[in-house]
């Protein structure tokens, strides 16, 4: 049974204007697709539409069915916020560019990653202050003690990354939705972080939709790859298939650019950087 199941999903806004045009895909347990084009080509509004997050302005049409491999999935086109916030986290959860999307400000970090941990898991007590620890430390966060009792605005960019990844995983989710998660980042931490992502996935035998405007970013980590450009999928199918035979001119763009980044993200790594 599919992650996700999404046919001729259509989003637009009150005027009528299509910023995603009736794109369709699927995600098998376990498997990995990168969603990649530049900014205003859908595919954050695509993540989104999967989370039934959408802003009120906009409206979602099609078919689009999200569950967990084993149970019937939900149609989240047109379900309740009550039915969508009982799969959200559980389910589907996303990871978004900026962490501070995600983490609240004035919340020291440990407590914000407590309210999954003990909605979802059931914990309390000391089993909970353990496992906010243990959540920090497989994300690796080197002092995860020290993290948890800081607020967002008093760690690093990447450690806030990092203490998000933790949060969506805090669920135990079967899909995890990347969305630019590196992009804010130096280059060395985001091998860093690109590393993590595909060690965390590969552990937990979960989905992966990953987004990104950088092909080598994609190329790191998915199996699978849809261009979009102007709302529109151009051009779709396995990362090798896209990498040595594309067909679409943006496509072939997009991998004649890839190169530099993949190269800069090489020489990250091997320096072992912070």
């Amino acid at each position: 049974m599919k992650i996700v199941d999404v046919q001729d999903l259509t989003v637009q806004t009150s005027e009528a204007s299509k910023v995603v045009n009736g794109i369709s895909f699927s995600i098998e347990p376990g498997e990995r697709l990168g969603l990649i084009g530049e900014s205003g080509s859908g595919k954050s509004m695509t993540a989104l539409a999967v989370m039934g997050l959408l802003p009120a302005e906009l409206k979602a049409s099609g078919n689009l069915l999200l569950g967990n491999g084993k149970d019937a999935p939900m149609q989240v086109i047109g379900a309740s916020e009550k039915s969508l916030n009982e799969i959200r986290g559980s389910v589907a959860s996303i990871v978004f560019q900026e962490p501070l999307t995600a983490l609240d400000p004035l919340m020291k970090i440990g407590r914000q990653l407590s309210e999954p941990l003990r909605r979802w898991q059931g914990l309390k007590g000391d089993a909970l202050q353990e496992a906010i620890i243990s959540a920090l430390a497989e994300v690796r966060i080197r002092k995860p003690e020290r993290i948890a009792g800081s607020y967002p605005y008093e760690i690093s960019g990447g450690e806030r990354q990092r203490a998000a990844i933790a949060m969506a995983l805090a669920c135990e989710p079967s899909l995890l939705i990347a969305d630019e998660p590196t992009t804010a980042l130096d280059v060395t931490v985001q091998a860093e972080i690109l590393d993590l992502l595909d060690a965390v996935v590969a552990e937990r035998g979960m989905s992966l939709l990953f987004i990104s405007h950088d092909l080598a970013v994609v190329s790191r980590i998915t199996d699978h790859v849809l261009v979009m450009k102007d709302g529109s999928v151009v051009e779709s199918g396995s990362l090798r298939n896209i990498l040595h035979s594309p067909n679409h001119p943006y496509t072939r763009d997009l991998v004649s650019s890839a190169k530099e980044l993949d190269d800069a993200l090489d020489i990250a790594k091997k320096s072992g950087g912070n």
